[in-house]
């Protein structure tokens, strides 16, 4: 019996996996009518160095069924050929996507938060789409968005692509990643009933709000500093008594968003424990990240470490017993989420490899403190 009560939080997460992971709200529950008017909106494109993702991403965006857009890509002093590129795709669009040359970055501004500036400056567009240049868009994704912003009656709009993973490192760290966001965040129809700033989520890889409410709330020139940008705007948008609406649209947008392991780590550090810190109490945040690993080990490491030492040491009955049956429960947790994230089953076993480079990530980002470096910039963060 005590091995059972001891494995109580392992069984919890296993038996809450199939909830966690569910897939609701969906994005395309929500469509325009045909008599319905479109208004223009302005999707936006920060890009740095983004010649091996830009032209997939605006194919996918000039194919876009919705009738009534601008495609706008803002290069960020690129060096790798995504200006050649993005020209060449501006001339042969018959005018349907601009590109906005980048001016250089200003003291005080991160570059995703000046590029997307600069491009709400060139838009004309009465609803503005924030997206990543490492996306794929299906043709009515667009349309679906506008349509969800007016029926839910929120003021901005997120939606979870689905995450493409090829690599090794991609298909062993990132499950748990996304594992962490979703024990911190299980249930998408909470954040969007949400009256806490602190609960606030939303999706930088594609943000629709008017420009109304843009305005309103300071855009991102109000978190110019921020390296989650995407949860700070969500976070103003519930601090001002707006709403979100967040909801899965795997079928419509999908991404890959770091290939190798280093731009994994780098990419990861960048965000999740300054987007962590952003959801904990003033008085919690410097020791939360700690905390995350810490509960990473001891959740998914702990018990197979165990389990095996187990089987060439002697060891308590109880230890033994609590170990199998922990692993056991974690084995069912990870099937079902690597059956939703559409990784294949066979990374099953190497689930406790990504718990250390998950705790690993969490760990090197709260030792790094206030500095940053990404595609080629390097930044101190304030109030880390």
């Amino acid at each position: 019996m005590i091995e059972i009560l001891l494995a109580l939080p392992w069984l919890l997460f296993a038996i809450a996996a199939p909830f966690m992971f569910g897939r609701r709200p969906r994005i395309d529950e929500h469509s325009l009518a045909p008599d319905v008017a479109r208004p223009l909106v302005s999707i936006i494109v920060p890009a740095r160095n983004e010649a091996e993702n830009i032209g997939a991403c605006a194919a996918s965006l000039l194919a876009s069924r919705y009738p009534n857009r601008e495609i706008i890509i803002v290069d960020d002093g690129s060096t790798d050929g995504t200006a050649e590129i993005t020209r060449v795709l501006a001339q042969q669009s018959n005018g349907a996507l601009r590109v906005v040359g980048g001016e250089p970055l200003p003291d005080g501004w991160l570059g995703k938060c000046w590029a997307c500036w600069q491009g709400y400056q060139a838009a004309r567009g009465e609803l503005l789409v924030f997206t990543d240049a490492d996306t794929r868009h299906e043709p009515d994704l667009v349309g679906h968005t506008v349509a969800a912003l007016r029926a839910s009656g929120a003021h901005l709009v997120s939606i979870v692509p689905r995450q493409l993973m090829e690599s090794f490192w991609e298909r062993v760290i990132l499950p748990h990643v996304f594992a962490t966001m979703r024990i911190r965040w299980p249930d998408m129809r909470l954040i969007n009933r949400t009256r806490d700033p602190r609960y606030a989520m939303a999706n930088g890889q594609y943000i629709l709000m008017s420009r109304s409410v843009y305005d309103a709330i300071g855009g991102h020139k109000a978190v110019r500093r921020d390296v989650v940008e995407d949860m700070r705007l969500a976070q103003l948008i519930v601090a001002s008594g707006r709403r979100l609406y967040l909801a899965h649209a795997e079928d419509h947008m999908s991404t890959r968003m770091y290939r190798s392991f280093r731009e994994i780590i780098e990419g990861w550090v960048k965000n999740l424990a300054t987007g962590s810190r952003l959801t904990a109490p003033g008085w919690f945040r410097p020791i939360f990240p700690w905390l995350i690993a810490l509960g990473s080990l001891a959740m998914w490491v702990l018990p197979p470490l165990v389990y095996l030492t187990s089987l060439i040491t002697p060891t308590s009955e109880v230890l033994v017993h609590w170990s199998t049956i922990a692993v056991a429960a974690s084995l069912i947790f990870w099937f079902v989420a690597y059956r939703r994230l559409r990784v294949p089953i066979q990374y099953l076993l190497a689930y406790p490899i990504g718990g250390v480079m998950n705790a690993f990530i969490f760990l090197r980002s709260a030792f790094r403190g206030a500095r940053v470096r990404w595609k080629g910039r390097s930044y101190t963060i304030p109030g880390r």
